[in-house]
């Protein structure tokens, strides 16, 4: 079970009201080129998707989703903390709860393609080849930009 978020936040599900903070905390990481964009309108059809850490102003300051992928993968992603919020163990929280869905939903794996891998081996998750999620190559990797010169880094975790 996920632990529990530091004193004054809260680890919910997202609400559609939560959509244009979610895209907007995930655009800040997508001009320093750490993760690709999520603009609003792909985020209200994925808003079950999400989970969020909400600070003591209400804010949304964390984000994470789990996003089936197949009958037997899921893949977390969108994962982005507020950089005055990090370290509070907020995202590691956020994968946790998404990890627990995955468990929920007998998803026997997990994997998250990330340009911050150490984050990622940190909670379990370890080295993959691209070549073994051909589920989310041709799902959503075929409409990214950077494909096929990819520069994430593919990880997994079995569960």
């Amino acid at each position: 079970m996920a632990g529990r978020p530091p004193d004054g936040y809260e680890i919910r599900r997202a609400r559609v009201v939560d959509a244009p903070s979610i895209s907007e905390l995930i655009a800040r990481f997508a001009e320093e080129n750490l993760m690709l964009p999520r603009p609003v309108s792909t985020i209200y059809p994925a808003i079950r998707d999400f989970h969020v850490a909400v600070g003591p102003g209400g804010e949304v300051e964390a984000c994470c989703a789990l996003a089936v992928v197949s009958d037997d993968l899921a893949e977390v992603r969108s994962l982005a903390v507020e950089p005055s919020t990090q370290g509070l163990g907020l995202g590691k929280l956020l994968v946790e709860v998404a990890i627990e869905e995955a468990r929920a939903l007998g998803l026997p794996k997990a994997f998250a393609l990330t340009r911050v891998p150490e984050f990622f081996e940190r909670l379990g998750f370890k080295h993959t080849d691209m070549k073994a999620l051909p589920q989310k190559v041709w799902n959503d990797c075929i409409h990214c930009p950077l494909f096929p010169d990819c520069d994430e880094v593919a990880l997994i975790k079995e569960l």
